[in-house]
């Protein structure tokens, strides 16, 4: 049988009452105390303290402080009244235990309830969180859109101003060889002048001639006709040279321009050294070629030392920026890192300099758009990973490997394949 604690005391003002109550020993671990607004239990076995309060208080703000063998509440109440008593008189067994059962049932519909509120705030969390994700995809997305759009745009306005140039270079020719065929006519005209003057002095030497006997007329006759009658050409041979070709396609299946533009500017990045940076101080000479750097990141890669690979690019990439290649093995070293964005970064610049679009750097240009894909796909930006396989495609119809992740991508996308 628990013991009854009756030796407490209480106080009152007209908002609230002070409880204290006495019990040898008791701790926050041990002690159990439950409150409703008309019902107050304390159990600290083998003590035992019930009251019936006189009036409802508030439960929710109530308060109770534990320790110095003590347990002191403090109990707001609902209307600002005095009580004659702290517990109601007059209450048989029966009532006892109904309102024991009715502050059980209030505690635990008020325990459903703070659940019920709980879900609902986790819920709503939940539905801000996927809402800022999807704020952030979306801006995500929008960044690469427009980085697209600038690339695009930059490579139009580069293409106009290359038209432009071999437009004025054609001009520039067309002049000069104007020039060149004024001089040759010029030339010409003045020859037969001189031959026509020529033949004129002659004409008029052979009258005089005509002059003096049969004899010598016959024989200055047949002298002067021998002088006026053209040597015969000499016997030779004509060497004819083709135009040398370095690209294996026929010229007229080619687009010279473009393949001319593309051999150009490989040529320009292979001139454009930068060795004047304080890191190359050290290096030797032959190590201060971009080839040999790119060569160096390439055995670095093939060897799993992704890191190092980065930095022999890096420094190549210092020396001469004109180089697509350098950008398109990077990309694969971030790829292998997880590093993303890095490899759309690179991905899209090697694009930006692997124009115009010739048969010499198409195998680069589909590399670099399944590289970007790739991350892209890894990001889990599916459309646009798609896209970049697709363009892939068009480069390499017959290529079974992309045209298999390329139908993975649209399942994807269609939701007929789980994410791995």
């Amino acid at each position: 049988m628990p013991l009854q604690v009756s030796n407490y005391s209480w106080q009152q003002t007209k908002t609230a009452v002070f409880l204290s109550l006495p019990l040898r020993g008791v701790c926050v671990r041990d002690a159990d105390v439950f409150c409703t607004e008309n019902y107050l239990k304390v159990n600290f076995p083998p003590f035992l303290f019930e009251a019936f309060l006189y009036a409802p208080i508030d439960d929710e703000s109530s308060k109770a402080k534990i320790g110095n063998d003590t347990i002191d509440f403090t109990l707001y109440k609902k209307e600002a009244v005095m009580w004659e008593t702290l517990s109601v008189s007059g209450v048989d067994k029966e009532m006892m235990q109904r309102i024991r059962e009715n502050s059980i049932l209030q505690a635990q519909e008020k325990a459903k309830e703070a659940t019920e509120a709980k879900a609902i705030a986790k819920r709503e969390d939940q539905k801000y969180t996927l809402n800022v994700m999807m704020k952030i995809e979306e801006e995500e997305r929008k960044k690469i859109e427009d980085m697209k759009e600038n690339e695009r745009r930059k490579a139009t306005k580069e293409l106009e101003a290359w038209k432009e140039c071999q437009r004025k270079a054609e001009e520039r020719k067309r002049i000069q060889k104007e020039k060149k065929l004024h001089q040759q006519e010029k030339q010409t005209e003045e020859e037969r002048k001189k031959l026509k003057h020529k033949n004129l002095t002659k004409n008029s030497a052979s009258r005089n001639l005509a002059t003096k006997g049969r004899n010598s007329e016959n024989i200055f006759f047949a002298k002067l006709k021998e002088d006026c009658i053209p040597a015969p050409r000499s016997v030779g041979n004509i060497k004819i040279n083709f135009t040398p070709r370095v690209f294996p396609t026929a010229l007229r299946e080619s687009k010279v321009a473009e393949e001319e533009e593309w051999l150009h500017k490989q040529a320009e990045a292979r001139r454009a050294m930068n060795t004047d940076i304080p890191e190359f101080c050290d290096l030797k000479e032959d190590e201060k070629n971009p080839e040999w750097l790119k060569e160096k990141g390439n055995k670095l890669f093939a060897t799993e030392d992704y890191l190092a690979a980065i930095n022999a690019y890096n420094l190549a990439i210092r020396l001469n920026n004109k180089i697509p290649l350098l950008y398109l093995n990077r990309a694969a070293c971030h790829l292998k890192l997880k590093n993303l964005h890095k490899a759309i970064e690179d991905s899209s610049k090697a694009l930006e300099l692997l124009t115009p679009h010739v048969a010499d750097n198409a195998n680069a240009r589909m590399k670099a758009h399944v590289r970007r894909g790739t991350a892209f796909c890894q990001l889990e930006l599916y459309v646009e990973g798609l896209q970049d396989y697709e363009a892939a495609l068009k480069i390499d119809p017959a290529n079974k490997i992309v045209q298999n992740d390329a139908e993975k991508i649209r399942n994807v996308i269609q939701g007929t394949e789980l994410k791995s």
